[in-house]
């Protein structure tokens, strides 16, 4: 889990759900499905929205987008309101 912006309003993390920790037993055989994503937690309303699969890839080019062009912070905040809408789950703990 990497911490990719916090600020008064938002917070997003990168989950890498199925990564292996250092000194994690070996996985097990078989199919695995990675089940990386993001989530972004709108600080304001308590509630949370977390993108995988094709929303998440969606996110990574956004965020690709900005390593290139370096946004202002409103122009991110303004993305991540977007995605915001999205939120139903209340924030339970972090």
């Amino acid at each position: 889990m990497h911490m990719l912006y916090d600020s008064d309003a938002f917070a997003v993390v990168h989950i890498l759900a199925n990564a292996p920790r250092e000194g994690d037993a070996p996985a097990q055989p078989g199919p695995q499905m990675p089940r990386h994503g993001f989530e972004i937690v709108d600080k304001r309303s308590g509630k949370e929205v977390y993108l995988d699969g094709s929303w998440a890839e969606m996110f990574q080019q956004q965020i690709t987008a900005w390593q290139n062009n370096t946004p202002s912070e409103e122009e991110v905040e303004d993305t991540l309101e977007g995605y915001a809408t999205l939120a139903q789950m209340p924030v339970v703990m972090h």
